[in-house]
């Protein structure tokens, strides 16, 4: 969350981006040392948003809320069928036939059971697998058509899961995939398409997706931390359990598309392998959140994309450029971690296709230039009951069970999660783009830690040594020594953008996950190592234990987790390292960490993962990061000899002999990896190939771009690319 956030939170309080129920008491109790003027004021505008001409299609292409429920009365019921997972048994032809006449009615004529395939990111546009079928009936007789869209159609499918990746889930000649429509997640339309969010099964209903882990994870999360908080004094099963909350920044670059397609690095693998930077880059801080100009497509381009999303119900509420020129950045308002995911995959698709149509070509990859500020994608979580009273806010929280220790107890088994499962949490960032990005200076390094503030460490570390009060965040005066401009009130927490895991107050900011990624595993990982913690805690209250001593235990064992320092510091990560704290700079030493014992164990014992849908996900990310090389090293190859060697020939200078050999080595670390069987033995050589013989041959051709005369050069450089919108 950059500035703009960051204001409304000084202005509001730290509650409100991402804590539940922005509008209720919860979090007006957070106010209380504010004026109500203000509230008042925005209550007595009671304008509908919807009336004003800008805003009026917001929503209209999603079935939920308004919008279903003018359609499902027409049929008997209304939009609260949808709230129970039921209706699919019991409800499901009436939703089909209101789901039709909603469609009809918008132009829709096909109907698409939307899934999330394993292992898409950085190559599959939209990241999702799309069946579409008409709703229609062919009467072969009359050669009449009738409309065809029932309860069965509208709530599971069949497809060939063939050429899905599956990590050894499925034989060959076991090539069904089955799906079922996700209830937690609205249907939504788009250019005559109704997309049913879907998930994706093998015939003896093994996870095919990115999908159904989280569901299985979201609740085994319920379960246990119900289990917990009903200990601690509050009821939350009988409000219907807990919820995970998110809310996804995505950060994107914008490029001119006719010099986008002066690079196959960038149409190939989303990223320039070569590449010299120009004289200016991102040293002068002047790209970041300064003005959208008119006078270049970014501008219309980025309305564009958030007028696309509007429609679908997607609250796309902010826009600004990034650090490094041609960045730019899209952040949504929070909201239930399945209906987020699924809606920050319409996103990225929706940016890629509008930006086509502005002549520009979005990069969603984590580090497209090399040089530069990458790209991520923030997860900001946060766990709350489904009635909306957050977790991670003490008063919320300790009002509700009536028990000011109920918030250091449930912080205790956050913070014990973290160091126990720090391997895990890296494993779930280990995308490909990520290998460039961690610990440059631009997203937290490997090292799993969390920042909680100096003042909710002090009480932590009171709280371990037997003080029993409750947790009351100090606000901080900001004095700007300005006559004619009041003192406003800052959080108890800082910004520590170098932390992988920062405490922001009701939720926690994963900073390190990539831009391009699919965030699922984050967030299946986040959620099933809470479900372990909460039932670990509520086993041994069961068993006569005292909560806060659990509490106390745990905080003492793990707190050397908690380093509120700069993480960027190489000094600080050596020490955190002597500490014991995970560190894995390897992506794909990461994702072996799948197959440890403990975390097979923790996916099985949570009821999200067996273990062989557990070994396949590593099976899948092996594969999926060699393929991402191999396609990179092939790409250099071409690149070489179809451009770089024939520049340096006609211009006559440049380091030729030397280009000539990087060719073979090229051909020769490919052959090595394609003649290894064992998938983690062929990851293991893809990135010695990319992050060192790929990085040497790199500074050769980058030699050759500075020595060779522009007029000969014949691909698109950085300066041609970057500088789309500066002056």
């Amino acid at each position: 969350m950059k500035l703009a956030a960051a204001l409304f939170l000084l202005s509001l309080g730290s509650a409100s981006a991402f804590a539940p129920n922005a509008r209720g008491a919860v979090v007006k109790r957070q106010f209380t040392d504010k004026s109500t003027t203000s509230f008042a004021a925005v209550a007595s505008f009671a304008k509908d948003p919807l009336t004003v001409p800008q805003f009026q299609d917001y929503g209209k292409n999603v079935f939920t809320g308004k919008v279903a429920d003018g359609y499902l009365q027409k049929h008997g019921v209304s939009s609260d069928v949808l709230k129970d997972h039921k209706w699919v048994e019991e409800q499901a032809d009436v939703v089909a036939a209101a789901v039709l006449e909603w469609a009809t009615d918008n132009g829709a004529d096909t109907f698409c059971h939307w899934f999330q395939p394993m292992a898409s990111s950085g190559f599959r546009h939209g990241q999702t697998g799309q069946v579409y079928n008409m709703m229609l009936k062919f009467d072969n007789d009359t050669n009449e058509l009738k409309f065809d869209f029932d309860g069965d159609a509208l709530t599971k499918g069949e497809t060939d899961g063939s050429s899905y990746p599956n990590g050894g889930l499925r034989d060959t000649h076991t090539a069904g995939g089955y799906l079922a429509v996700d209830t937690s997640s609205p249907i939504f339309l788009r250019d005559g398409v109704i997309y049913i969010p879907s998930v994706f099964v093998s015939y003896h209903g093994m996870s095919l997706d990115e999908k159904t882990p989280l569901l299985r994870a979201n609740d085994a999360m319920s379960e246990h931390g119900s289990r917990l908080l009903k200990h601690l004094g509050y009821d939350a099963e009988a409000t219907g359990g807990l919820k995970a909350n998110i809310g996804l920044e995505q950060e994107i670059f914008l490029i001119p598309r006719d010099e986008y397609y002066r690079r196959p690095d960038l149409q190939f693998t989303g990223r320039t392998i070569m590449g010299k930077l120009p004289a200016r880059d991102q040293e002068m801080c002047d790209h970041y959140m300064a003005p959208l100009t008119s006078h270049t497509p970014a501008l219309e381009c980025m309305k564009e994309i958030q007028h696309e999303c509007f429609k679908m119900g997607i609250p796309l509420k902010t826009r600004h450029r990034e650090v490094a020129p041609g960045q730019f950045e899209f952040a949504p308002l929070y909201g239930i971690n399945t209906v987020q995911i699924d809606q920050n995959l319409v996103v990225m698709q929706v940016i890629e296709e509008v930006a086509a149509k502005h002549g520009l070509a979005a990069l969603l990859q984590e580090k497209p230039f090399a040089g530069v500020n990458g790209s991520g994608k923030h997860n900001n979580w946060s766990l709350s009951t489904s009635s909306n009273v957050p977790l991670f806010l003490a008063g919320p929280i300790n009002k509700a069970t009536g028990n000011d220790m109920a918030f250091p107890v449930i912080m205790a088994a956050v913070v014990a999660a973290i160091d126990e499962h720090g391997d895990l949490m890296r494993m779930a960032i280990a995308s490909p783009g990520n290998d460039f990005r961690l610990g440059a200076m631009e997203a937290p390094p490997a090292i799993i830690s969390t920042y909680l503030g100096e003042d909710l460490t002090s009480y932590l570390e009171k709280f371990m040594e037997g003080e029993v009060e409750g947790y009351c965040p100090k606000k901080i005066d900001l004095d700007l020594g300005v006559k004619n401009i009041c003192p406003i009130k800052a959080p108890a927490e800082d910004r520590n953008r170098t932390s992988p895991f920062p405490y922001g107050g009701a939720r926690f900011e994963f900073r390190a996950v990539g831009s391009a990624q699919n965030v699922s595993m984050v967030n299946t990982v986040l959620n099933t190592m809470c479900a372990e913690k909460f039932k670990e805690f509520a086993d041994r209250i069961d068993a006569g234990e005292n909560a806060e001593d659990i509490a106390r235990e745990a905080l003492k064992k793990h707190f050397k987790v908690v380093f509120n320092g700069n993480s960027y510091d190489e000094d600080n990560q050596a020490m955190l390292t002597e500490k014991g704290l995970s560190n894995i700079p390897s992506g794909v030493e990461a994702i072996h960490v799948l197959s440890d014992e403990k975390n097979v164990d923790l996916f099985k014992n949570m009821g999200v993962m067996s273990p062989e849908e557990t070994e396949s996900r590593e099976a899948v990310l092996h594969d999926h990061y060699t393929g991402t090389v191999e396609v990179e090293a092939g790409t250099f190859i071409d690149m070489i000899n179809q451009h770089i060697i024939p520049s340096v020939k006609a211009a006559g200078q440049g380091p030729l002999e030397e280009l000539e050999g990087t060719v073979e080595t090229l051909k020769s670390a490919l052959s090595e990896i394609h003649g290894t069987e064992d998938l983690y033995e062929k990851a293991k050589l893809a990135r010695v190939l990319r992050l060192e013989t790929m990085v040497d041959i790199r500074k050769i051709c980058d030699l050759a771009e500075e020595t060779v005369p522009a007029e000969l050069w014949t691909l698109a450089t950085y300066k041609e690319l970057l500088f789309l919108d500066s002056h």
